[in-house]
């Protein structure tokens, strides 16, 4: 989720894209309620009015704006001027960004989980515009910096104890049936269900969940294997529906394994550079189905 200073030119218009296009869609949905609130009779007796009249009212109008006026949110105002006047670009690339950008294209407003706190927050917290978007991040020092910047967003300090290095153990514990039964992380007994959250976040139902922290390249680094364990059980384990699951560097080995061992690959829609995108039903409704599709 650090920034990077590469393919600033191309991340930039599609920022702008994206947000002149959620700009167009606020702008008609503002409209079509405003038409609805206040509808025109077919047939109304008026009494003539002469074109002065007319040229007076409509400046009065535009000289005394309502509430109601059609402008720019303030947050999409704020991220349009962010990114359009800095040099910093995402971790991400064009390609892998548009693949979460679509899903929330359709599914916001809606509860976006992020795992990692950075220059794209803003971003995925404009993409997910009237909805609640949380940021989870390992480092205290960062939030209280990013926060500076951009106070508006949400996020939270999350402390793992795992380790790269661990890895393949965990995989093997991961195993377990401790593991593989389907129950709210905040009290499974499995070693890789992160614990220690703001109970609200369990208590969430999300729509999409996105892995792309904490650190992981080198080998005394938390690693991603208890966040991706957690956002697959997190999925499992809403009553209904099903929750889009997105993990980034999957060309390193933990991402890679534990992505397809926990989230499946029976589940998996597609992968776009290093960014997997998963599609996890509810277990609840069944919980004889099994861990991974068949």
């Amino acid at each position: 989720m650090r920034p990077k200073t590469n393919q600033a030119l191309n991340f930039k218009i599609l920022l702008l894209g994206v947000f002149l296009a959620f700009l167009l869609l606020f702008i008609l949905r503002s409209s079509l309620s405003t038409s609805k609130e206040n509808p025109t009779p077919v047939f109304q007796n008026l009494p003539a009015r002469n074109s002065n009249d007319v040229t007076e009212e409509a400046e009065a109008k535009s000289t005394n704006c309502s509430p109601s006026c059609n402008k720019i949110p303030r947050p999409l105002a704020q991220a349009l001027l962010h990114y359009t006047t800095s040099t910093i670009t995402p971790q991400q690339t064009l390609k892998e960004i548009s693949v979460t950008a679509k899903v929330l294209e359709k599914k916001s407003p809606c509860n976006f989980l992020v795992f990692g706190l950075g220059h794209d927050s803003l971003m995925w917290s404009t993409f997910n515009y009237g909805g609640r978007t949380v940021f989870l991040e390992e480092d205290g020092a960062w939030i209280e910096q990013i926060k500076r910047r951009f106070p508006t967003l949400e996020s939270y300090h999350v402390k793992y104890d795992s380790k790269v290095n661990q890895a393949e153990n965990l995989m093997d514990v991961g195993k377990g049936p401790e593991c593989t039964a389907v129950g709210d992380p905040k009290f499974s007994m499995c070693q890789l269900a992160l614990k220690g959250l703001p109970n609200d976040i369990y208590e969430t139902k999300w729509d999409l969940i996105m892995v792309d922290a904490p650190t992981g390249y080198y080998e005394e680094a938390p690693g991603r294997m208890t966040a991706i364990y957690t956002a697959g059980m997190m999925a499992r384990n809403r009553e209904e529906g099903e929750t889009d699951v997105f993990v980034h560097d999957v060309n390193r080995v933990v991402e890679d394994k534990f992505s397809n061992a926990f989230l499946c690959e029976g589940y998996m829609k597609k992968q776009v550079g290093r960014l997997r995108h998963f599609t996890i039903p509810s277990h609840r409704d069944n919980l004889d189905k099994p861990f991974c599709p068949v």
